[in-house]
Parts: structure tokens; sequence; C-alpha cells
């Protein structure tokens, strides 16, 4: 990953309280990936592994473009539920190929970050900047608008 989507992530993330802060929790690509001739195969084992790194009591999102978009208040009103209910929350990023379909049923929200696509790096600097936007707003903090 490029050292400035590392540091973004790290920025947002460095802002949150440690108790809202996100884990990045990174699976690996397996070597000759990017040369896979059955990419169902290589989605089919990155869903695997990320199944494995999910606890059964987590509340997880997986982003994916059919999923629901929301606006900041949106995002702040799951925050506060989440807080309230002392809910772990587990974001699932894709790669380049999406979602395998057990993460995406494995999720009990689907949420889509805009109707464009981006690299999966990027998404993480977007997710973390939205998480700490969301926790402004639920502060009444003006970072928020």
């Amino acid at each position: 990953m490029p050292a400035w989507m590392q540091a973004g992530f790290n920025d947002y993330s460095r802002r949150m309280p440690t108790h809202y802060r996100p884990e990045l929790i990174e699976i690996p690509r397996p070597k000759g990936a990017h040369k896979a001739k059955d990419k169902q195969a290589q989605c089919r084992r990155e869903g695997q592994a990320i199944l494995e790194k999910i606890h059964t009591d987590d509340w997880v999102i997986a982003l994916d473009p059919k999923g629901k978009a929301l606006d900041t208040e949106g995002w702040a009103r799951a925050m506060e539920s989440w807080a309230l209910e002392n809910r772990q929350v587990a974001f699932l990023i894709g790669g380049s190929d999406g979602l395998d379909a057990p993460c995406l049923a494995r999720a009990q929200s689907k949420w889509s970050l805009s109707a464009l696509t981006f690299p999966h790096m990027l998404v993480r600097v977007i997710l973390a900047e939205q998480l700490y936007r969301a926790w402004s707003f639920t502060q009444g903090h003006p970072y928020h608008k």
C-alpha cells in the first residue's frame, strides 16, 4: 500500500477516541493472485480468510456497491446505536473482485460508499474519514460540515 494511504488511515484513526478507533486487519493476498486464472476461486479463498477474522458476535457491515447509501447523519445514528449496544463492528472491504457471497451473507448490513469504484486500499482511508466525520457529528464538532 502506498505510504500516503496508510498515513491517511492512521491520521483519521488517531483522531478517534480509543473505543471508536478502527483497527485495520489486512488479509494478505496470496502470491500469484493477480495471475490467477480462476478469479472465483481466488475470491472464495479471500472470503474464507476474511470470515476467519470475524468474531461470532461482531456486527458485520459489508461495503458493497449494491449496498445502502447513508449520509453522515445515518452513519452517526448507526455509531450511536453500536455504542449503546456495546457492539464490535467489522467492516468488510473486498479485493479487486469484490466480496465473496458468504461474506455478503454474513453481513447484517450492506453499505455503499459511492456509485463510483475505488481501489480497495483507498476505501480504507475513505472509511476511516467517514467514521471520524460521523463521530464528529455525534459530538457536535464542526468537522462534519
